[in-house]
């Protein structure tokens, strides 16, 4: 039972450690700087308490990783109502910029005027998607704002990193290539899905490499928006002698109907992994375009947790 000054007693008191010194201290943590532009993820797709979970869990790694983070959530499909719009999470934001600023001088504050990007807006994609960016892009322009639009996220290690943990979860790929043990559902190939066209399918290839090197069994890009596509990889890698293929999905999930996921594996005869999702590497990479575009410096993304190649 605790007391007003502390733990009552004969309960442990947690003291904070002492500050190493020397070259061997810690660096103290990164925090955001005061005033920064607000990081507003891009979420495509129909709107579902699913994908609002999934960017929250992201925008909860980002935070982790770099504290004060203002970030904020705006669906390219929403609804002003349960679902905001980026249009309109951009705009909410870019006014209450304006009126903390005048608070603080009505206040009395000496403050500095905003300048830069009110927002920094990251696509919640794994890969390029014209079609997609383009509406993105509409959405940062119908918003009257001075916001900032990001590259997509891969390719990128971590991708492969975080697509080798999904297929292992799925029975489909070993977990550490160094323990030798066996997975008889281990797959011999693997189409990589991609949404986006030819430029998507080429963005995924070079992160297929990555993880080809990975697994040491080949891997070859596929999209699901092009007809045929898919079958016609999986007939490649059968005809280079794979005899058991496994989907992998280059996607983080909402940008994708699950249905042409599920058709596709169908199509191809192969089992699937489940969508990237919310891996730490997706709000790792989503927090690195953010600090990339203002210049600021959080810890470089690193490989995670999860399987490791050697």
């Amino acid at each position: 039972m605790s007391t007003p000054t502390g733990p009552a007693s004969g309960l442990p008191v947690r003291m904070p450690r002492p500050r190493q010194s020397g070259r061997h201290r810690r660096p103290e943590p990164v925090v955001a700087p005061e005033g920064a532009a607000a990081l507003v993820l891009a979420v495509p797709g129909t709107p579902s308490s699913a994908t609002r979970s999934l960017a929250e869990e992201v925008i909860s790694i980002a935070r982790s990783e770099l504290p004060g983070l203002n970030a904020r959530i705006g669906y390219l499909d929403g609804d002003d109502a349960e679902y905001p719009t980026l249009a309109t999470v951009l705009a909410h934001n870019a006014a209450e910029r304006v009126a903390r600023f005048e608070q603080a001088v009505a206040a009395g504050r000496e403050v500095a005027e905003p300048t830069g990007p009110s927002a920094v807006v990251v696509p919640l994609l794994a890969g390029p998607d014209s079609a997609l960016i383009r509406r993105i892009r509409q959405a940062v322009m119908d918003s009257g704002t001075q916001a900032e639009l990001t590259d997509v996220l891969g390719p990128h290690p971590l991708l492969a990193e975080a697509l080798h943990v999904r297929l292992s979860e799925a029975g489909l790929a070993r977990a550490d290539r160094a323990r030798l043990f066996t997975v008889a559902t281990a797959a011999d190939g693997i189409v990589l899905a991609t949404v986006g066209g030819e430029e998507a399918v080429q963005a995924a290839g070079i992160t297929g490499m990555l993880l080809a090197a990975r697994l040491a069994v080949p891997v070859m890009a596929a999209a699901l928006d092009v007809e045929g596509s898919v079958a016609s990889i999986a007939q490649q890698l059968q005809g280079s002698g794979s005899a058991q293929l496994a989907l992998a999905p280059y996607l983080v999930g909402p940008e994708v109907d699950s249905g042409l996921l599920d058709a596709a594996a169908k199509e191809a005869g192969c089992a699937t992994a489940e969508p990237l999702g919310a891996y730490p590497a997706i709000g790792k990479l989503v927090l690195s375009l953010y600090a990339t575009t203002l210049g600021i410096t959080p810890a470089t993304p690193q490989g995670t947790q999860g399987a490791q190649a050697h």
